[in-house]
């Protein structure tokens, strides 16, 4: 294991610098227990100077004309991508990430930078026809102030960029929360920022230890200064925000867990499904929000689909990464596979059936899938978070529909059809943010409006409609003639 030389610092005002509590945590790598990274561990003092460093620099950064925030993000994107090397070493070093996938991640990360560059001069407004004679009536997008970004670690480039982009195109400034399992990521997204040359207090970056992380994100969202929160995350820790920030009356944006469902129908090109679904299931260990949870198929043809399913997980690589090129690596700690495997044990012994995979050794699942899960199984309801696909088989496309929304989660689905028209009448059916048809559950674009509904949040990254989320809509007038008054 590399270890870094120096720890995780903070950065605030354009400086890195130590924690005021004196006090650093560690992250050890979940493929052999060793040192990963070490950072500083933020405590209230430094939260605040935090917040107040970008409510001061937002005075400046709010005016600041859009070519030239397009020009920094543009930048962003380049330091991004230089760093390449070193955010694969991260990314493996603290989550147990395949390389492939750190590397998709910086791609795809270089992409909604740039896609926020292309956005700083779309935030326009409208003129609005008025019943008043003589008054000019129009709607004006303007920043919010300062925004809060939390960033989880399971595909920390891409959620942690998705979480600072947008906020900075429509010139807000930024208090940037890393994850306590990926700080050494989180902080080379901040240093291609300053390379790129964004102006001190623009972005701000904080780590703390797991135990001190509640009582440190409570106090920046009460903070009067903070405007706008946006999390990434469990669902569980999103209702906390949620209720955190409807205290102070802040508007907040979530993208929590998902459940998500592949309906496969009796039309459907059934090798194509099966190669979407095991991509869907088993990317980066099933540890994706978008991740296919679900297989839901017709009867007809779900013993043909789940062989061939069994067929392509068997022959998906696991292993250590640095050791040797491998599909699938570790989960992100213990405590992860465990819940994963009791999940696994139970509807097994509820009457379910395996037919690939369910492996364990050590922090190691493999890819696994489950036939015959049933609504008393937990596997069923539970966001597993791991590389299993429970397979729920229904007579017709009405069931799987049923069972498609039977979950309080909602964020992503696909449906496979060779009937484009019945796959659009579905979609519209589905309860999720997200649906592909003949595709995968897991697919994202930075000019896309991505977000859930139920318990897997509300409000939309990406695109315009990452504009809409992080913008004040404002109501200005001009009386252009005398009115005349009642009295």
């Amino acid at each position: 294991m590399v270890q870094t030389a120096k720890p995780v610092r903070l950065y605030i005002g354009g400086v890195w610098r130590e924690a005021q509590t004196g006090k650093r945590f560690v992250r050890r790598s979940p493929l052999d227990g060793e040192m990963a990274s070490e950072a500083e561990a933020a405590g209230f003092e430094d939260a605040r100077e935090a917040v107040e460093s970008a409510e001061k620099a937002f005075a400046t950064w709010s005016e600041t004309p859009p070519s030239e925030r397009r020009e920094l993000l543009w930048r962003a994107a380049e330091a991004l991508e230089a760093r390449r090397p070193a955010f694969v070493e991260a990314m493996v070093a603290e989550t147990g990430s395949t390389p492939g996938w750190a590397e998709f991640n910086v791609h795809l990360a270089a992409g909604m930078f740039k896609e926020a560059a292309a956005l700083t001069t779309q935030i326009t407004g409208e003129v609005i026809p008025s019943d008043r004679p003589g008054t000019l009536a129009f709607a004006i997008r303007q920043p919010v102030g300062v925004v809060l970004s939390l960033a989880p670690w399971n595909a920390p480039v891409i959620l942690g960029v998705r979480a600072l982009a947008t906020p900075l195109a429509c010139g807000n400034t930024v208090v940037f929360k890393g994850s306590e399992l990926s700080p050494k990521t989180h902080a080379l997204i901040v240093e291609a920022l300053e390379e790129a040359g964004f102006p001190p207090g623009v972005v701000n970056f904080l780590t703390t230890s797991p135990e001190d992380a509640p009582r440190v994100v409570e106090a920046l969202i009460a903070h009067p200064a903070v405007r706008r929160v946006n999390f990434t995350g469990s669902t569980r820790t999103g209702r906390i925000i949620a209720e955190l920030c409807g205290r102070h009356l802040k508007p907040v944006l979530l993208e929590l867990g998902g459940k998500a469902p592949a309906i496969v129908l009796r039309d459907a090109n059934l090798e194509e499904a099966a190669n979407a679904i095991a991509f869907g299931a088993f990317a980066n260990q099933g540890q994706i929000c978008m991740s296919t949870e679900r297989l839901v198929v017709e009867e007809a043809v779900a013993d043909a689909l789940v062989e061939r399913l069994a067929q392509k997980a068997q022959r998906l690589a696991v292993g250590d990464p640095r050791r040797e090129p491998v599909a699938l690596s570790c989960l992100v700690d213990p405590k992860a596979t465990d819940r994963v495997a009791e999940l696994l044990e139970e509807a097994l012994a509820q009457g379910a059936k395996l037919v690939a995979g369910g492996r364990r050794e050590g922090p190691f699942l493999w890819p696994t899938v489950v036939d015959h899960v049933t609504p008393k199984m937990r596997l069923y309801h539970e966001e597993s978070f791991g590389p299993v696909v429970a397979v729920v088989r229904v007579k017709d496309e009405e069931e799987a529909l049923r069972v498609a929304n039977d979950t309080e989660y909602g964020l992503s689905a696909a449906i496979f059809t060779q009937d484009i028209a019945k796959g659009l009448r579905l979609a519209k059916r589905i309860q999720s943010g997200i649906c592909h048809i003949n595709g995968p559950t897991v697919h994202d674009e930075p000019q896309m409006p991505f977000g859930g509904v139920k318990a897997s949040g509300f409000g939309r990254f990406g695109g315009r409609a990452g504009i809409h989320e992080f913008t004040e809509l404002r109501w200005i007038t001009v009386q252009t003639e005398p009115l005349h008054y009642p009295f």
